[in-house]
């Protein structure tokens, strides 16, 4: 199982580390509330097996939903309408 090992953000943008190798490059518009959190929020993050978790801002996001190009499930509703 591919598993993140670290994340680094930019302005606009968040890069996850993965266990083979990958490293994957993430708008942050595609997940608003890191979009709209302090850079101290952002760096408090738990890494697990699964993905990353926000526990502040009660954010998850999975590695199987990033390797499949898919943003905050909220964002992508609302943008539907």
């Amino acid at each position: 199982m591919v598993r993140p090992t670290h994340v680094t953000f930019a302005a606009d943008s968040f890069s996850v580390e993965l266990s083979d190798g990958r490293v994957l490059s993430v708008p942050l518009a595609w997940f608003p509330r890191l979009l709209h959190a302090t850079p101290e929020q952002r760096e408090k993050l738990t890494l697990s097996t699964r993905g990353l978790h926000w526990e502040d801002l009660d954010e998850d996001i999975s590695v199987e939903g990033l390797l499949a190009g898919r943003g905050d499930a909220t964002r992508l509703k609302s943008s539907a309408a």
